[in-house]
């Protein structure tokens, strides 16, 4: 048996061997390609918008950009079945897929590194838009490209695999990104990150295509129409109907769940880098504690999340999980009675991002767990989209909701946001086991 075939039960014997596999550090890369785009539509765009004079009601209104991440479900189907001309007869349908988002994002990022907010907010946010399409695309492939890459007891570190490169590029894309931005301009920082989308191109040119069934059925049919109805059937009706046979009206507990699941951290989220810059910190310290030292922070909640869905499975890690993601954020409403001392910026960030690597794996070990192979793409798509959609929206009125309370009601309210959480992860950990089976990591 070689290393490959191996399984997470000799990963002890095989040692770091185990986790330098080709299918992990492709992973990693492509994690690393994943993350990058995210932060320069949400957080790292915040810091850009509040410095070109932005009202903080509109800068919290590009919130929304995030339902291209929401409603990815929507196009799912189409790359989950669907081959794209010359890219994927050279590449493969995943590779050629992510080849495509992946050069998009690039010449996007370089377009908005022309783009003047202040001048144009429109055009700017239009931009920021395709960006963050394309990135959601990306999102797609690289969610079922992992899933297919490796058998299920490997699931769970490949999403560890997956969230240090997450991490690693958002240190980049925002610690690296207000850096740059402090010694030159937003728009050389802009361009840069558009540079840094060479690692998932280049990543996508080494790795292999993934083994997955073969999609016949969606072009059966004697006519156009015939082979439509047959490509909707397979791709968008089965997906769903594989969802609800298995899971039965139980599937809307797991929905509303995983809609619920970071909604306080999103909420919060698009308004930290405002926050911090009003309360006094400058951008260098913002960098520096908030991204490079939070960085290395959410590198060990990963560790720490991979390890304890192995050791305890999934279902048990979703209590703790989304516990620490509401509590965590009361940190913020003590830091605007301390005010911009940076030993309280350093134990805010500390517990924050803790947390947010921990449940992060968490949460792509559990929805890993709930799809079937047959609709990789578009079931995760379905999950990964209820994640983030109510949140977002509901963020988008962040702006309005901290100019009406202030900074500690605003935190206040973030933090309450995911007491439902908490309590549907009780209900949802209980009959996980028993509708999917083996916990992913066991």
């Amino acid at each position: 048996m070689t290393v490959e075939e191996t399984v997470p039960a000799r990963a002890d014997s095989l040692g770091w061997r185990y986790y330098l596999q080709e299918k992990v550090l492709v992973i990693f890369f492509l994690g690393f390609s994943s993350g990058l785009p995210f932060p320069l539509v949400y957080a790292t765009l915040s810091a850009w918008l509040e410095e070109a004079g932005v009202e903080r009601s509109t800068i919290s209104t590009f919130a929304w950009l995030g339902f291209a991440y929401s409603l990815k479900f929507f196009w799912a189907p189409i790359v989950d079945s669907m081959r794209l001309p010359i890219l994927s007869g050279v590449f493969g349908r995943r590779r050629g897929w992510m080849l495509l988002a992946q050069l998009s994002i690039g010449a996007s990022l370089l377009v908005l590194a022309g783009a003047d907010p202040a001048q144009n907010i429109e055009a700017f946010a239009l931009i920021a838009f395709a960006v963050a399409f394309s990135s959601a695309t990306q999102d797609i492939v690289i969610d079922a490209y992992r899933i297919e890459s490796a058998e299920d007891q490997m699931q769970g570190v490949l999403a560890a695999a997956y969230q240090y490169g997450y991490r690693i590029s958002l240190l980049i894309s925002m610690a690296g990104a207000l850096y740059l931005a402090e010694f030159t301009d937003w728009s050389f920082t802009y361009m840069a990150m558009a540079g840094c989308m060479l690692v998932g191109i280049l990543t996508t040119l080494w790795c292999r295509e993934p083994e997955a069934p073969e999609t016949i059925a969606p072009y059966s049919g004697s006519n156009l129409s015939e082979k439509t109805v047959a490509w909707f059937t397979h791709a968008v009706a089965d997906p769903f109907r594989d969802f609800y046979e298995r899971f039965g009206r139980f599937l809307i507990a797991i929905l509303v769940f995983v809609s619920l699941y970071r909604i306080s951290d999103y909420v919060l989220g698009i308004l930290a880098n405002p926050f911090y810059l009003d309360i006094g910190y400058t951008k260098s310290e913002i960098a520096t504690v908030a991204k490079v030292y939070g960085a290395w922070v959410t590198i060990i909640g990963v560790g720490a999340g991979g390890w304890a869905v192995v050791r305890f499975g999934v279902a048990r890690c979703l209590v703790m999980a989304t516990a620490l993601i509401a509590s965590t954020n009361l940190f913020f409403a003590v830091m605007t009675q301390v005010g911009p001392e940076l030993w309280m910026l350093a134990v805010t960030i500390s517990a924050d991002n803790l947390a947010q690597g921990f449940g992060g794996t968490v949460l792509i070990a559990y929805l890993s767990s709930l799809t079937n192979r047959a609709f990789t793409a578009t079931q995760y798509a379905l999950l990964s989209s209820f994640m983030a959609l109510f949140p977002k929206f509901l963020a988008g009125y962040s702006g309005n909701v901290q100019e009406s309370i202030g900074w500690l009601g605003f935190f206040l309210y973030a933090a309450a946001l995911g007491v439902p959480a908490i309590l549907l992860a009780i209900y949802v950990a209980r009959r996980h086991d028993r509708l999917v089976g083996t916990d992913v990591g066991r």
